[in-house]
């Protein structure tokens, strides 16, 4: 899946002299302070981290609150979607207009009609809501599914995706993924009739 990153950072993280105990433990619970929260210096939301204390000392700042600083290393996990990347998420919702999709567990997603192509048409199956493409009947998007769409804009402040299912490599991930196998066969096949002949 697109927009997600792995990035590596040198960091001076502040740390109250009465947690100065154990550092590894305040330095963690600083950094997990700022897990799922969109951050300009990181230029995304910040999933998971690995930390390395580089230095045993630390430069204590003067002030009302004598916080002291400790040099890190870490290893961080972003995810800022640009727009035209493609994500992954599952189908929560769907109704005549819309397809409502959360992506990695947090950040909600919406594909609405006009960003849906013109193969998709809306009907309901034993009761329940879905998208069939007129061009291939097991091609079904419905609540539950895996959905591939491509980012349209990306709302840092609430976390929410405005995607689109109009280019072709978009839709129910299965099927995506199943289309791609058969194509790589009938290559290999061709590849095969070639050297033979």
């Amino acid at each position: 899946m697109e927009g997600l990153k792995l990035a590596n950072a040198e960091l001076m993280v502040y740390i109250h002299p009465s947690k100065s105990g154990n550092k590894l433990k305040a330095i963690c619970r600083e950094l997990s302070s700022l897990l799922f929260q969109y951050d300009e210096t990181f230029d995304g939301v910040l999933l998971a981290f690995d930390v390395t204390v580089k230095s045993k000392g630390a430069k204590i700042l003067a002030g009302l609150n004598p916080y002291f600083g400790v040099k890190v290393e870490a290893s961080l996990l972003l995810f800022n979607p640009k727009p035209n990347s493609l994500v992954e998420g599952k189908i929560v919702k769907i109704s005549p207009e819309t397809i409502h999709v959360i992506v990695l567990g947090f950040s909600a997603a919406v594909v609405t009609d006009i960003d849906i192509r013109e193969e998709f048409k809306y009907k309901k199956r034993n009761g329940e809501d879905c998208f069939v493409s007129s061009s291939h009947k097991r091609h079904v998007l419905k609540v539950g599914t895996m959905l591939r769409l491509q980012v349209e804009s990306f709302d840092e402040e609430v976390m929410h995706i405005a995607g689109s299912l109009l280019p072709a490599n978009t839709g129910c991930v299965k099927w995506l993924e199943k289309q791609s196998e058969e194509a790589s066969h009938m290559d290999r096949d061709d590849h095969k009739r070639r050297k033979i002949a």
